[in-house]
């Protein structure tokens, strides 16, 4: 296995700049997640660390050698796609071992190395079968099969489980992990679902209209997002983020005309707009909470309840209360949050405070 290094990456699409100069080190042997909406980039910029695409300025180091230059085939990489792109009229052994067969590599040497990726991935009863007999989890095995007896020095995923249903893809998400500790892969891998992103990287890259606005271990993400995107975009629910106002003594905020009662000791000036970062389950049920929620739909979910509604006109707020928690349509629920739990953001730049 071993490092990728993107160093300043940028891509143009004739006028259109669609990544502005990424960087980062893949450590060796990390599981390293982009994850962003759909046109971010994040599929753009695996493409050029594949040699699919190629970049209008930067490098691309793999182990240490510069593979800005070289083809696909040279840059001893294995990719992993969204569509499996299995051959339909082979079978789940020869699927696996043609990358192998068409490098001339010894007939023993392919048997013994599909053996094995068979066994790591419970495909053995398989092997004769073709695609079409197969479900749509054993399918994406096998195409993580063909990556595995190449031995490659990284891995690239492109989406690879959003053709499964939810509970396939919770299981495929608990095989992918354990494959990559087992192996000690290094990873790259695309996703747009957040949660999938959380559970399976090591190391983040959130990406927002080509830039990657924070990297970092996904628990830094969740507690302390850089921007008002990463903040919104990372955690499920969302997290709430309204307009509010550093109140004039300064040491305290307002959001619809309410004071939070919360002291405010980053030094930000009296009078200053904000963007006030809430996360639904850091707000609870409480009497004397300084913000009243207009309920307008509840969401029972067993361990939780999720309740949404307006805190002002045109004011939305989401909040996770225990499963237990009753509440009805129309009721007006005081809410309360501990001052550890809130997030300031610029209100022009979307920055952290």
């Amino acid at each position: 296995m071993a490092q990728v290094t993107l160093n300043g990456v940028e891509k143009r699409f004739g006028d259109t700049q669609v990544l502005h100069g990424i960087s980062t080190d893949i450590p060796d042997g990390a599981f390293v997640v982009i994850v962003g909406p759909s046109g971010c980039g994040k599929s753009t910029l695996l493409r050029i660390v594949a040699g699919l695409e190629t970049q209008t300025k930067g490098e691309i180091l793999i182990d240490g050698r510069d593979v800005s230059a070289l083809e696909p085939k040279d840059r001893d990489i294995a990719m992993v796609f969204q569509n499996y792109a299995l051959y339909p009229h082979m079978t789940v052994r020869q699927n696996m071992a043609y990358g192998l067969t068409i490098r001339r590599v010894p007939a023993a040497e392919i048997e013994a190395r599909v053996a094995r990726a068979a066994d790591i991935l419970q495909l053995g009863p398989y092997l004769d079968r073709r695609p079409r007999q197969l479900s749509g989890g054993q399918r994406q095995r096998v195409a993580m099969g063909r990556a595995i007896v190449r031995e490659p020095k990284a891995f690239l995923f492109d989406e690879p489980l959003s053709n499964l249903d939810a509970k396939l893809r919770v299981q495929m998400r608990v095989e992918i992990k354990k494959l990559q500790r087992q192996l000690g892969i290094t990873a790259l891998y695309v996703t747009h679902d957040q949660v999938e992103a959380m559970t399976l990287a090591d190391r983040l890259i959130c990406m927002n209209a080509g830039r990657a606005d924070q990297i970092g271990a996904p628990i830094d993400l969740y507690t302390k997002p850089s921007t008002t995107f990463v903040a919104g975009f990372i955690g499920s629910p969302a997290m709430n983020l309204l307009p509010a106002q550093i109140s004039d003594v300064g040491t305290d905020i307002l959001v619809a005309g309410a004071r939070l009662g919360l002291p405010v000791d980053h030094g930000i000036p009296a009078g200053r707009p904000v963007t006030l970062g809430l996360r639904p389950e850091h707000l609870s049920a409480d009497a004397a909470g300084p913000l009243t929620l207009s309920v307008d739909l509840v969401e029972a979910l067993g361990a939780d309840t999720l309740i949404y509604g307006d805190i002002a006109p045109g004011m939305q707020l989401t909040a996770r209360l225990p499963g237990a928690t009753p509440v009805a349509l129309g009721e007006r629920v005081p809410l309360t949050i501990a001052p550890e739990n809130l997030h300031l953001f610029d209100a022009t730049s979307g920055q952290r405070l």
